[in-house]
């Protein structure tokens, strides 16, 4: 379902209805979209309502032209939108990846939004203007390659990269298959708007978040895990909990491990 937003279009799914109930925002990585989140949300607590949301560039929403719409503090805007739709109560936010950056933008940006917050395989951003360089002319030179391939073609190069090596032993045809539904200008300008050596390192406002968080991460991604440990540091609130034998994408990898993970995380800081 659509809302209008400036001049484009950003689009949402219910995928759990609970009159009364706290809000559970969902936010999917790059290339995905809010089907990513149907088959991980049957596994969580029924006593909430559970919102995903298709990132601008993604899914049904619109991929605009201009770049402009796809920067962090665009793109948080656009979510803070999306809340206030259906509540003006705090609400808990769950984002994986690319979402997990946006949830964490939202999270220092708009504490007083927010009760609760869920980062899955979730960075803060790149401290090191060298290593900041150098992500965004890669993340360039990918745009390119979305540019001058089909869609087809990326994505089969896309889910082959090293970091999604440990999903090689799953049937991904139907995760596949949607991420092909994406539109190449979408894609291209996310990366271009929102590349990890674009967005503003969320580092020294980590102090902001002072509500129960629970970081995730997978035993087998060493790096992500790796920077979990510092954000654990940094966020006072905040449990780390790594999944064994799970790579980056660990609602698909270990699905009911996750969901356990994040009912239990639920329960505990929020019972109902």
């Amino acid at each position: 379902m659509l809302i209008p937003y400036k001049n484009i279009h950003l689009n949402y799914e219910i995928l759990n209805s609970n009159p009364l109930a706290p809000y559970i925002f969902l936010l999917h990585g790059f290339t995905g979209s809010s089907n990513d989140w149907i088959e991980p949300s049957k596994y969580f607590l029924r006593n909430y309502n559970i919102i995903a949301f298709d990132v601008v560039g993604h899914g049904k929403s619109s991929s605009p032209d201009d770049v402009n719409l796809y920067t962090q503090e665009e793109i948080v805007e656009q979510l803070k939108a999306i809340i206030q739709f259906f509540t003006q109560d705090k609400v808990i936010l769950l984002g994986y990846s690319m979402g997990g950056r946006i949830a964490l933008s939202f999270a220092v940006r708009y504490p007083d939004m927010l009760q609760g917050l869920i980062l899955e395989s979730t960075s803060a951003g790149l401290l090191n203007e060298d290593e900041r360089k150098s992500r965004y002319e890669s993340d360039l030179k990918l745009t390119e390659y979305i540019n001058s391939h089909s869609m087809n073609e990326f994505i089969n190069y896309w889910v082959n990269i090293p970091l999604f090596t440990s999903q090689k032993k799953l049937n991904l045809s139907e995760s596949i298959s949607d991420k092909k539904n994406n539109n190449k200008i979408g894609l291209i300008n996310s990366l271009k708007g929102f590349s990890t050596g674009r967005m503003n390192p969320l580092h020294k406002h980590l102090h902001k978040i002072t509500f129960p968080t629970l970081l995730i991460t997978g035993e087998l991604d060493t790096k992500f895990t790796t920077l979990n440990k510092d954000l654990n540091k940094n966020i006072i609130t905040s449990t780390h909990i790594i999944i064994d034998d799970a790579g980056h994408n660990i609602h698909l990898e270990r699905l009911q491990e996750f969901a356990q993970t994040i009912n239990n995380f639920l329960i505990k800081h929020f019972p109902a």
